[in-house]
């Protein structure tokens, strides 16, 4: 049985300033057929209309039961998506079909009236929910001890902290019998015991035969709960289906270096204008960029940074990640109380790495840094490589058939 199906769904809204337009522009918009005038969601690009597709085409089920991961960039829809199946917004075209009530918890404060108390929102929710106030009382003791703000229940909500506002929305979102959750990615407010309490709620609450639609940028979050996802790229759906897959075109879809290494300009995640990474890759003695790295041989990572003003004493750092975007190992050159200096002009870096790597797909960040770490320009997922399970000799290979873990660790062992 469907919960929740979702056909052609799209979302145009206008750039620029919101309602500056003369009337006669309004009513030639009215007439005019602006289809054709109408770009997708790529931040990249300058505008070339006033009009722009945040989503476009998106076409989904989902059964009841199901917990559904959507990821994406920055900017690649997720939370209009979510306003769109809350009802928070109205599409421009398409059609959303919900089966039950829904709970939705999208940003800090939602659903909350801010003069009223906490426990005068629990049964504002509840009402809105369609739930009479027997059913809200009977639930009551529950919320009020998932959320910890006993203290402060009788407390107008206008005066409490964004964690308590999040504790206390996600606690009554789940606990009201929503037959649909929509949580966004607000719960990064709360500390990390409430993120591991709610992750638990939902997997409950799924367990019961309740759907779930969940977005966040934590990658191990999403595998853990999710058993579906669906990737947005630029307003588009890119993806849907098995959650390992999602996330490993989440990654790919990142990917910025060329097939000879080269990054182009503007892409970088943060940059201050003193320079640019303009190559990096792991290459092999013969100059050709590898995507293999053979089991416990060195990492050959050649990186060129372009400086615009600065010079002197700089920091490169790099991290690998896995296949869930988690970061499991931080290169840095200061912590092999290793000097590098950076001229005015191309600066060219041979780094050696170890590799402690099993076998399995890594991707990894690079960044060139200030000595006080100040970042001058930093690439996420600027490499992405395979450990293989060959050595470079016989006598080095990875012959375990199964992998546990990401690195290899080392001790003694002995029987006494």
């Amino acid at each position: 049985m469907l919960a929740l199906q979702v056909e052609n769904l799209s979302k145009v809204y206008r750039l620029g300033q919101y309602n500056t337009a003369s009337a006669i522009q309004s009513i030639r918009r009215k007439f005019t057929n602006t289809q054709s005038q109408i770009i997708s969601n790529d931040r990249t690009i300058a505008a070339q209309t006033e009009l722009v597709y945040a989503l476009q085409n998106i076409n989904f089920d989902v059964p009841q039961g199901q917990v559904l991961g959507i990821i994406g960039r920055n900017g690649a829809g997720k939370s209009t998506l979510l306003k769109l199946l809350s009802r928070v917004t109205a599409p421009s075209s398409g059609s959303i079909k919900i089966k039950g009530r829904m709970a939705s918890l999208l940003e800090v404060g939602t659903g909350f009236h801010p003069d009223l108390t906490g426990l005068e929102n629990i049964y504002l929710n509840g009402a809105i929910l369609g739930m009479n106030k027997f059913e809200i009382r009977s639930k009551l003791e529950e919320i009020i001890d998932f959320s910890g703000v006993r203290q402060y229940i009788d407390t107008p909500v206008k005066r409490y902290s964004s964690g308590m506002q999040v504790r206390l929305a996600f606690a009554v979102a789940a606990h009201l019998d929503p037959d649909i959750m929509i949580v966004d990615e607000v719960l990064a407010v709360g500390d990390a015991d409430f993120q591991e309490k709610c992750i638990g709620k939902m997997k409950n609450v799924s367990g019961q035969g309740r759907t779930v639609l969940f977005v966040s940028h934590s990658m191990g979050t999403i595998r853990s709960l999710c058993t579906r996802g669906i990737l947005l790229k630029n307003g588009e759906m890119n993806f849907d289906g098995s959650v390992e897959d999602c996330i490993d075109g989440y990654l790919k879809s990142a990917m910025i270096v060329g097939e000879d290494g080269s990054v182009p300009a503007g892409i970088s995640t943060l940059n201050n204008g003193m320079g640019r990474i303009t190559k990096v890759g792991i290459f092999a003695d013969n100059g050709e960029l590898e995507k293999v790295a053979r089991y416990k041989s060195d990492l050959k990572i050649q990186l060129s940074f372009q400086s615009e003003s600065y010079q002197g004493p700089a920091l490169i750092g790099i991290q690998v990640k896995n296949v869930h975007n988690e970061k499991i190992v931080d290169y840095v050159n200061e912590y092999d109380n290793t000097e590098l200096n950076i001229e005015k002009g191309l600066n060219n870096f041979n780094i050696n790495l170890n590799n402690p790597f099993l076998p399995g797909k890594y991707y990894v960040d690079v960044t060139v840094a200030l000595p006080n770490g100040e970042a001058i320009d930093s690439l996420e997922n600027a490499i992405e490589f395979t450990a293989s399970n060959l050595g470079a000799t016989p006598d080095l290979n990875y012959n375990n058939p199964y992998v546990n873990a990401y690195t290899q660790g080392f001790g003694t062992w002995k029987i006494v």
